[in-house]
């Protein structure tokens, strides 16, 4: 007989590995133990060599589905007389090196025991196992065990307790495990905040099928849910103040969603993945739907929790379901505050009594080449790591817009959930919050910070103040190279690249706005070798909104008459800006020249949220169209520079119809980057280039570009694990810190 220890790291806790490695001990008849550690797991195990060996092979290979084994480490120990084998009590170390499960969608197993009327769990909104459930949303603290939970609060019941301890129950060792007995409840208020009794999950329903709007607890918020018919949905627009930001639809199941939208078999794989995000799906008519969205793109994800499972039935085939919040304040998570801050919105209100300990957004996603494109990585990502080669432990803060951040340390990096834009309290307390959560959980204490370069960050302001305090070391990161350094780490990518960074707004290395820049570098730094010619932008910040006046300053630019924007109010103010260079900053931003052209072809004057005016242009144009217009690249001081003067006049001038010219605009852009980075890639002898930023969120750019600059022999490379937005740059700065301090 031969004794070995194991060690285990990886997503070993709350993904039902104890229990797998119990079974598997039976299989080979050793005798020993198993506990969680702050490492992941340990084991102690007798049995005869060779079929230690063998076992250790299975580990690797077979885990639990949810499990992610990155080592297992074993070493010979002195044998010990042990009677059989047991779990024991889990260890807490000096350092907390363990990882932890995203929250995980509802399994086949649990959905079909909620709807059996024989099963001690039917129709219980809280059912789970080792395979499903709560995880992130619901842990304090590490080692994964129940008191570390907001299931601390529900004692298990004695059938409960005899599965938990049953190895060959699926419930053994689920932490959150509970039935009708000894679990949360659900409960129904009014819209007064007075409790109705009765099955709290049907008078949900019977007040959304009789048109109400009810607020809806989930596992990291809360939505506001209402069915998708167009005067409900109006309603839900006006009071939350959301006047055409697109709504997302929970749909049954996934031929519900196909009976509105196109779904390839990988995008139905992502719907129905445990992840379970919403997956931004081609609408079968892209001019339907309007009401929800005013693009060709429908964001419909399928229930994940049994409580929503159940809110759907058999007879309610989708549900728009947008998260509770004021405009630009965090997802509402408590029970008191959505009581308060959906007053007069909510019409009824289904809430629970498990506390969620971390907001937790839905995450969007697409579906590109095959795999995921995220859009925004929340629930069912996070905390999922992101490895990447780092020798310190480090903090990075984002940006503002889509704030996230991103902790690290030797073997694993942790970018955070989406958390909306720092741009009130609200938002920016939750986000600090997090920030001690996340070192808290993975035991991670900074020794340098990293932060945009723009001054005006609420996130700047954190961390100048955080490294002062604690006297680290601080770098501010150029917004543009922290995409560009995104992308590379998303990929694996070390060494030189050229990077094509496209976006709306970044504060530049020489203090003013870019926005459409090629980047030649790396991780340790960068060259500006590429941009696009600024644009004036009208008032600053208000041309965002007024993007009318980027179509003013565009056309003014180009040699053309204004004359089709003297309508919008303040007007002739604009164009004395325009005319003396007052209060008109200068933007190289690519978002800026989608938001001008969206002016100019008369499809929106006026952005109703950020980034509308290259979304309806994305929308409008005519995927089968193949002309463009012309453009020139010009030196100016060593950047090689699209001048889009002459693209203006043609789109301005152009006869054709609206959806032939936002085509052909496009495929101006898209033949513009390629020639753009083949020349670069000439002049520099990079190969590599990496797309990152907002813009390539736009999928008729993403459907052309890349193979273009392939077939230019370059190689391309694009995001899959984090954002090609601004929530996905915090990943970059890091990148950046640990390769210059």
């Amino acid at each position: 007989m031969t004794a070995v220890r194991i060690e285990v790291k990886g997503i070993v806790q709350g993904v039902g590995f104890r229990p797998f490695v119990h079974r598997l001990v039976e299989k080979f008849g050793f005798t020993g133990w198993v506990r969680n550690t702050s490492d992941g797991a340990e084991l102690e195990l007798c049995g005869a060599g060779r079929a230690l060996l063998l076992f250790i092979e299975e580990l690797k290979n077979n885990p639990p589905p949810l499990a992610l084994i990155e080592s297992v480490e074993y070493r010979e120990a002195e044998p010990a007389d042990y009677a059989g084998f047991e779990i024991i009590p889990s260890e807490a170390g000096e350092r907390m090196e363990t990882l932890v499960s995203p929250d995980v969608g509802i399994c086949a197993d649990c959905r079909r025991e909620l709807l059996d009327p024989a099963d001690r769990r039917c129709r219980y909104p809280f059912i789970n196992c080792t395979n499903c459930g709560p995880r992130f949303t619901i842990i304090k603290s590490v080692p994964y065990d129940r008191a570390s939970t907001s299931m601390a609060d529900f004692p298990m019941c004695p059938d409960c307790e005899r599965e938990f301890h049953d190895i060959r129950d699926r419930r053994y060792h689920a932490q959150p495990d509970c039935c009708p007995a000894c679990g949360p409840r659900c409960f129904y208020l009014d819209a007064a905040g007075r409790e109705i009794p009765g099955e709290a999950v049907e008078l949900a329903r019977a007040d959304l099928k009789a048109g109400k709007i009810v607020c809806v607890k989930g596992l990291g918020g809360m939505h506001l849910a209402c069915l998708p018919e167009p005067g409900l949905v109006n309603e839900l627009r006006r009071r939350k103040r959301r006047d055409e930001k697109p709504f997302a639809l929970m749909c049954r199941d996934t031929d519900c969603a196909r009976s509105l939208c196109r779904v390839s078999d990988a995008e139905a794989a992502a719907l129905e993945s445990f992840r379970k995000p919403i997956v931004l799906l081609e609408k079968l008519d892209a001019k339907g739907l309007g009401h929800l969205s005013e693009n060709a793109y429908l964001g419909v994800m399928l229930p994940y929790t049994p409580l929503h499972v159940l809110l759907l039935g058999e007879d309610i085939d989708c549900l728009v379901m947008t998260s509770a919040n004021l405009s630009e304040t965090p997802i509402i998570s408590d029970n008191a505050e959505a009581m308060r801050e959906l007053s007069g919105i909510a019409d009824g209100f289904l809430l629970h009594n498990r506390e969620i300990q971390t907001k937790c957004d839905d995450s969007i996603i697409r579906v590109y080449a095959g795999r995921d494109y995220p859009l925004r990585r929340s629930r069912g990502y996070v905390p999922y790591p992101v490895a990447v080669p780092l020798r310190r432990m480090l903090l990075a803060c984002g940006a503002e817009q889509k704030a996230s951040f991103c902790l690290g340390k030797p073997g694993h990096t942790f970018p955070s959930q989406h958390m909306g834009d720092l741009k009130n309290a609200e938002t920016l307390e939750n986000w600090e919050k997090q920030i001690d959560h996340f070192a808290g959980l993975f035991d991670i204490a900074p020794e340098a910070i990293a932060c945009d370069l723009h001054p005006d960050y609420l996130s700047t302001a954190y961390a100048e103040e955080r490294a002062e305090r604690e006297g680290i070391p601080l770098l501010r990161v150029q917004h543009h190279h922290a995409h560009m350094a995104a992308c590379m780490a998303d990929n694996g990518l070390t060494g030189d690249c050229l990077g094509l960074v496209w976006d709306g707004t970044g504060y530049g290395a020489d203090g003013s706005t870019w926005g459409g820049e090629v980047l030649a570098g790396g991780y340790k730094g960068f060259r500006r070798v590429g941009s696009t010619r600024p644009i004036p932008l009208a008032g600053g910040d208000a041309a965002i909104e007024g993007i009318w006046r980027v179509g003013a300053a565009l056309l003014r630019e180009s040699g053309l008459n204004t004359a089709r924007f003297e309508n919008e109010a303040g007007y002739d103010a604009v164009l004395r800006m325009l005319a003396t260079g007052t209060n008109c900053p200068l933007s190289s931003g690519m978002g800026r020249l989608f938001d001008g052209a969206c002016a100019i072809l008369g499809i929106k004057t006026r952005a109703g949220y950020e980034g509308q005016g290259a979304v309806l242009l994305e929308a409008a144009a005519d995927t089968r169209e193949t002309g463009e217009y012309p453009f020139a690249l010009c030196d100016s001081d060593g950047v090689l520079t699209l001048d889009w003067r002459g693209t203006v006049r043609a789109l301005a001038e152009d006869a054709a119809a609206v959806d032939i010219r936002a085509a052909r605009f496009m495929n101006t852009l898209v033949s513009a980057a390629e020639r753009q980075l083949a020349g670069l890639a000439d002049a520099t002898g990079l190969r590599r280039a990496v797309l990152s930023g907002g813009v390539f969120q736009n999928m008729y750019i993403m459907d052309r570009l890349p193979g273009r600059l392939r077939s230019r022999g370059l190689e391309v490379f694009t995001h899959s694990r984090v954002s090609c937005n601004d929530e996905g740059i915090s990943l970059g700065q890091l990148m950046i810190l640990e390769a210059n301090i």
